[in-house]
């Protein structure tokens, strides 16, 4: 019998290429799976599998994810605040670490022998999809044609046309990989450190030149409703925002960060639902948590979105880290009122039981009702004791 391959597949070049050399020059059967984490819409998913009939598997499986991508990671970087370098909402590095995992165990529910991917040598998802395969399938063959050959894509298109493959060769000017959690757009603009990618660049245009108030409901730091619209799963409410607030051309930018393999990289994306699901739970966490609990919330928010971004999802801290982020959303509950502009939004306030800000204990820069201004004299004199004493201690030494 021949020796078994799981491909994961997205009927484009790269893993088109992949299915007929896999079968043809090294002679495995080929089982292509494709992970839908709410990027491909149903339409899509039926000619991703036409594709890999076309080029002859021996099946095809579409895998939606959709909901486990929120509940095991998209959550967690909305808990965390997490912006990769303060600005990219980790669409496609997120989306990855689902997908892999999700071949992993189609691969072990098949007995496969091996498994492949058609990542090139050149960026990120290549480390992503191994470091995956070696935790959890280890004795698995991993098998990478594009990186292992180092083709070019005019050597992919030939071996294809030779094998008889029809599809569409042209090369779209702009590379877009569509997710829930936000779009990467890739071109010429962000090949160089200069340049902004032009208006067409974006899957998403701009449709509203009017404005639009929301109102975003989160119950212990999940979006559950916007404007009195309730959802079954925050998936749900994500896409309902992503329908609204796209159309307002919101979240488009360009991240400029460093990859796993050393060298820095540079791309644009879009992204308005997550960007202001991000900024809206941050604005309602600064007047719910405490000075410490939003201290280190910072800093391992930061780390759980780079140690994701950077392959290491499996990494036990991340178990870790979650019991944390969890616990912290315990009050972050309330509403967000957000005003939609044509390329931007802005934050317009919150309103919660939970709030510190509550005028009862006072009123910032106006008045005070917990305390004196005698207990005020007190605590300043207590509160810089310390370092009071150490200046007094190094000024007395220089007399010396």
């Amino acid at each position: 019998m021949k020796k078994q391959v799981v491909l994961a597949f997205s009927g484009g070049l790269d893993t088109s290429y992949c299915a007929k050399y896999l079968s043809e020059d090294l002679g495995y059967e080929v089982h292509t799976i494709t992970v839908n984490t709410g990027g491909f819409s149903s339409d899509e998913l039926q000619e991703i599998e036409q594709c890999a009939v076309a080029l002859g598997v021996a099946s095809h499986c579409n895998i939606d994810e959709s909901r486990n991508y929120y509940d095991k990671v998209i959550r967690y970087l909305i808990y965390g605040n997490s912006l990769k370098n303060n600005t990219y909402p980790l669409s496609v590095s997120a989306e990855r670490i689902s997908q892999s995992i999700a071949v992993a165990n189609y691969a072990v529910k098949l007995k496969a022998d091996a498994v492949a991917h058609g990542s090139t040598g050149a960026g990120n998802d290549q480390v992503r999809f191994d470091m995956i395969f070696h935790i959890l399938i280890p004795t698995l063959e991993i098998i990478t044609p594009v990186r292992d050959l180092k083709l070019s894509r005019d050597e992919e298109i030939n071996y294809l046309q030779t094998k008889g493959v029809k599809m569409n060769y042209q090369k779209a000017l702009y590379s877009i990989n569509k997710g829930m959690w936000g779009s990467s757009v890739a071109g010429k603009e962000t090949l160089k450190s200069l340049g902004m990618l032009p208006e067409e660049a974006f899957p998403t245009q701009l449709t509203r030149n009017d404005t639009e108030k929301v109102v975003l409901n989160f119950e212990k730091g999940e979006l559950k409703g916007i404007n009195d619209k309730g959802f079954e799963h925050p998936i749900e409410a994500i896409q309902y925002l992503q329908s609204k607030s796209g159309a307002f051309a919101i979240g488009r930018d360009i991240h400029v960060g460093d990859t796993i393999i050393g060298i820095k990289g540079r791309v644009g994306f879009e992204a308005a639902a997550p960007m202001i699901v991000l900024k809206a739970h941050h604005a309602l966490e600064k007047h719910v948590l405490t000075k410490w609990q939003l201290g280190w919330k910072d800093q391992l928010g930061q780390f759980y979105g780079n140690w994701l971004h950077d392959g290491q999802y499996l990494d036990p801290v991340m178990r870790d880290i979650e019991a944390f982020l969890i616990n912290s959303q315990e009050h972050v509950t309330g509403d967000v009122h957000v005003q939609l502009y044509p390329y931007r939004y802005q934050i317009l306030g919150i309103e919660s039981t939970y709030d510190l800000m509550a005028s009862s204990f006072g009123r910032y820069g106006e008045m005070n009702l917990g305390w004196t201004g005698e207990d005020v004299r007190g605590f300043s004199k207590i509160f810089s004791n310390q370092t009071m004493i150490y200046h007094h201690v190094k000024e007395r030494n220089k007399k010396v």
